[in-house]
Order: C-alpha cells, then sequence, then structure tokens
C-alpha cells in the first residue's frame, strides 16, 4: 500500500483525467488558524480546493473528545460530496511540505470508504521546484452524490484503549515529538507526558532525510520493533499528527492499525487518568 504521488505524476494525471481529479489543499498552522486559507488564495495547484483543520476536518471541542474531535461524518460526506468527489474520483491531497494536514484529510477519507486517496509526495514546495504552474483561480464545483461507506473498525475511543491497554490486547504508540511525550517541554495542554504504556514514534520519522516519504522497506525497518501480528493503536495530541504514522503503518504492511482520534487531549480531559513521564 502506497498513496504517495509524485509532482510529475500528479501533472500528468491533471491533464490526462481532470474531471476524474480532485485536489485538494490542506495547508493550516495550529499558531494562525487563517494562515491556509490565505496562503491558498494567493496561490494553489490547478484545480485544488480548500479544506480547513478546523471547520471541515475537525468538530468543535467538547470538555472529551480531544481538541480536534472527528467532524460530523455526515456533514463531512456532504462536504466532500458538494467539492466533486464521488467514489470513483482520485483525490490528491497536498499540504505545504509532507505535513500531517494532508495525511489527517486522508486517514478521514479511508475512513468514510474512499479508495482512490493520494498524497503529493512533497507538497506543494515540490510541486513549484518543479517549475509547474500556480494559480489564484478559485475552481467551477460541480456537486455529486458521496456516500460514505464507514470503516468503523479503523478507530478506537477511549474505553477501548483502556480496556487493551488492561488486557495488553494491543500496543499504543505516541506519535509526538520526544520531549512532549517525556513531559519535558507541553506547549498546548494543561499536563505534560504520556498515555501509560505508550511507545514513541514520532510522526516526522516516517519522512527520510529529504523530507519525502520512506519506502515500503525503510518504514517497515523503522517500524521493525513493532510486531504486525499486534493490534496497533495510533495516537497524538489530538488525533492530527497521529495520522501520518497510520497512513505509514499500513503502507508497511501492518494490517491491524486503528486511530485513537481524541489522543492525549482526550485522556487527560479525564482527572483521574494517570500520565507517564518515563520512557515505555
Amino acid at each position: 500500500m502506497s498513496v504517495a504521488v509524485s509532482p510529475a505524476w500528479l501533472r500528468e494525471r491533471l491533464e490526462d483525467y481532470p474531471e476524474q481529479t480532485a485536489v485538494v489543499d490542506t495547508r493550516f498552522k495550529l499558531s494562525d488558524e487563517d494562515a491556509g486559507r490565505k496562503a491558498y488564495l494567493e496561490g494553489h495547484i490547478p484545480q485544488a480546493v480548500y479544506l480547513d483543520l478546523n471547520k471541515d476536518m475537525s468538530a468543535k471541542p467538547a470538555k472529551h473528545g480531544g481538541s480536534h474531535p472527528l467532524p460530523d461524518m455526515e456533514m463531512f460526506a456532504a462536504k466532500i460530496g458538494n467539492i466533486g468527489i464521488g467514489h470513483d474520483t482520485t483525490i490528491v491531497i497536498y499540504d505545504q511540505q509532507n505535513d500531517m494536514f494532508a495525511a489527517r484529510l486522508w486517514w478521514l477519507l479511508y475512513y468514510a470508504g474512499h479508495e482512490h486517496v493520494y498524497l503529493l509526495d512533497g507538497g506543494l514546495d515540490a510541486w513549484v521546484e518543479q517549475g509547474y504552474e500556480v494559480t489564484t483561480e478559485i475552481p467551477k464545483l460541480e456537486a455529486v452524490n458521496f456516500i460514505p461507506q464507514y470503516r468503523e473498525h479503523e478507530k478506537v475511543d477511549i474505553e477501548e484503549v483502556k480496556e487493551k491497554l488492561k488486557n495488553k490486547s494491543a500496543t499504543l504508540i505516541d506519535s509526538r515529538s520526544k520531549e512532549r511525550y517525556l513531559g519535558k517541554t507541553e506547549p498546548l495542554y494543561a499536563k505534560a507526558g504520556h498515555i501509560p504504556g505508550a511507545r514513541h514514534f514520532f510522526w516526522k520519522g516516517v519522512f527520510n532525510e529529504n523530507g519525502k516519504w520512506k519506502n515500503t522497506e525503510e518504514l517497515a525497518k523503522h517500524f521493525g520493533s513493532l510486531d504486525k501480528d499486534d493490534e496497533i493503536i495510533v495516537s497524538c495530541g489530538s488525533g492530527v499528527s497521529a495520522c501520518p504514522n497510520v497512513l505509514a503503518l499500513k503502507s508497511a504492511g501492518f494490517r491491524n492499525v486503528k486511530l485513537y482520534p481524541g489522543s492525549f487531549s482526550d485522556w487527560i480531559s479525564y482527572e483521574e487518568n494517570e500520565v507517564e513521564l518515563a520512557e515505555e
């Protein structure tokens, strides 16, 4: 399972099959929630539409559920149909480089049952480096009917996480930086550390020195300490940076990989839940 495509592949696809191809720009900054949309308006890949992490790919935070809960999936499916994406559409998603926001949309579409979703390897930067066109033109969209077919087994909630940690029936990994995992720094939440039992795999570890996606052999080596027969639950801070690890694990041949959407921000919203600071 390889979902990363090159700028040349996308350019050829847009030339040969423009009506069967959708391009989605997901650029976003956690420190400036308007930055991604502004960047899109200043220039984007031809035919690209923009989807926003907070407005399109997440629900509003509540007391529990994490800081980027999954969106209402029926509303999400309606938005996908409204931007012209049907089940037969080939979708290519990009970020500025290879970032977590494109992978979040990839996971949402995969969870909703879409079979033809890809990531532009290297993002907009790689596209521009090849000398390909960038435009400010907003595409005209023709709505279609997208009917989701949910893969419910692709996610878990906090009760499942607790149960599977207790009976050791799954391996939990934390995708945040090592400093956040160890509680040495925490820029976003009131508590620092990680869910007890979680192992650390920084999400940026799935990219090579050039910032491109590692191939399947390299990813298999990266996750070599994990058992492919085990259930792997992937977490992060709020279910966003976990998504590159989910995609990478699937690419490496792990078949039982699930996302914990609420992740650490959901875990610490329950006062009784303990956190760990030591390496697991």
